[in-house]
């Protein structure tokens, strides 16, 4: 066995200390649950569950901000080959706007548990506390690097929400969001002040921002 492939190994037998846990208390299907997107000025939040299969692991899996976007991909694929059932769920930045992005994350996250197939009776969440939801709920601070089940969640979110941004970098390609998916770069913030904001647009995150008129409306 290579170096890497022994360091993965262990990465994930320590990373699996939370489910060994559960498992000790009697859990038995555990789900893990992670959002991206909170931050950005534009686009979705996304939030994924996953529920991993104990005799399928997925070998390499972190916190996704620490992986390239070319080992995001490949664990992307892994995790849906092998995963015995993960769910994907995104809200829209009207919808952000409308409700506030804790209560819009909160809506995802419940929406992307509604999706599985299988009812976890544990969930594993990264820091957040989420009620609502018939099933045992377990925050856990930094999760997505200490969880392999909420690692697995955070890679699908992620990978799910910047190959959108990519598709909405064709559609809107004023705004250059391949390269920084909606985060607020210099870059960005200098487009939004060229062409204003567009209908992707978080308008509650541009509030101190002298955007004015989205260049879609019939006004401007």
């Amino acid at each position: 066995m290579s170096s890497r492939a022994e360091k993965q190994r262990a990465l994930y037998e320590r990373m699996l200390l939370f489910e060994r846990q559960a498992w000790l208390e009697g859990f038995v299907c555990l789900a893990g649950l992670d959002e991206v997107g909170r931050g950005p000025l534009a686009g979705p939040v996304a939030a994924a569950a996953c529920i991993l299969d104990p005799d399928r692991p997925v070998y390499g899996l972190n916190d996704s901000k620490k992986l390239s976007a070319a080992v995001r991909d490949t664990l992307y694929d892994q995790i849906r080959t092998h995963a015995l059932d993960w769910s994907v769920s995104l809200v829209d930045a009207a919808t952000i706007d409308r409700i506030n992005i804790l209560e819009a994350t909160c809506q995802a996250m419940r929406q992307a548990v509604a999706g599985l197939k299988r009812q976890p009776d544990l969930l594993l969440v990264d820091a957040v506390k989420l009620g609502g939801l018939p099933m045992a709920v377990r925050p856990i601070v930094r999760g997505d690097a200490q969880s392999v089940s909420i690692a697995a969640a955070s890679i699908l979110a992620k990978v799910t929400r910047d190959r959108l941004m990519l598709a909405y970098d064709r559609q809107y390609p004023a705004y250059g969001f391949a390269s920084h998916k909606g985060y607020g770069t210099r870059a960005h913030y200098d487009a939004l002040l060229s062409h204003g904001p567009c209908p992707l647009h978080r308008l509650s995150f541009l509030k101190n921002l002298d955007t004015h008129r989205r260049p879609d409306d019939p006004n401007a």
